[in-house]
């Protein structure tokens, strides 16, 4: 098993460290996000959430849909489909031997295929970008697994 010293000279680990907890904040500000457009469009799932606005039957409007709040929480269920199995695979490549640059390469476009998708899903930008954006970070997260099973595990 490894020793934590080990970890922490491991240069590989320590980039994978960085970028994992860049994107696994930018996945949490993602509720921020959708609680913002709840709060300012007064789209609630919940009575209990709705109450607080309005008491009795008047609380009832508040308990609806509202696209901007659909497109952030689809946004954030994207980057909880994507960010997961980043993390996993990440996790594993970083503690392989993998070369540096090549994992360097690695996290920063999947890191900013992130920002881009949640960007161009928010804004939101025509298509294809926010597809494109899925991909990028999606074969990242592929090539790592490939490197990992062709370079590193034991099969």
């Amino acid at each position: 098993m490894a020793k934590l010293t080990q970890l922490i000279d491991n240069e590989v680990f320590l980039a994978y460290s960085t970028y994992a907890t860049i994107v696994l904040l930018k996945m949490m500000l993602m509720s921020l996000c959708t609680a913002y457009f709840r709060l300012t469009r007064k789209a609630f799932a919940n009575p209990e959430d709705a109450g607080v606005h309005s008491k009795g039957e008047s609380a009832k409007k508040f308990l609806r849909t509202d696209p901007d709040v659909e497109r952030a929480r689809r946004c954030h269920l994207n980057d909880l489909e994507n960010i997961v199995p980043f993390i996993g695979i990440g996790l594993l490549y970083s503690l392989s031997e993998q070369d540096l640059f090549t994992a360097l390469l690695h996290f920063r476009i999947f890191a900013g295929s992130r920002f881009f998708h949640s960007i161009s899903y928010l804004v939101p930008l025509p298509q294809p970008c926010r597809g494109l954006s899925f991909f990028v970070g999606f074969a990242v997260t592929l090539s790592m697994a490939y490197r990992l099973l062709t370079t590193a595990l034991y099969l």
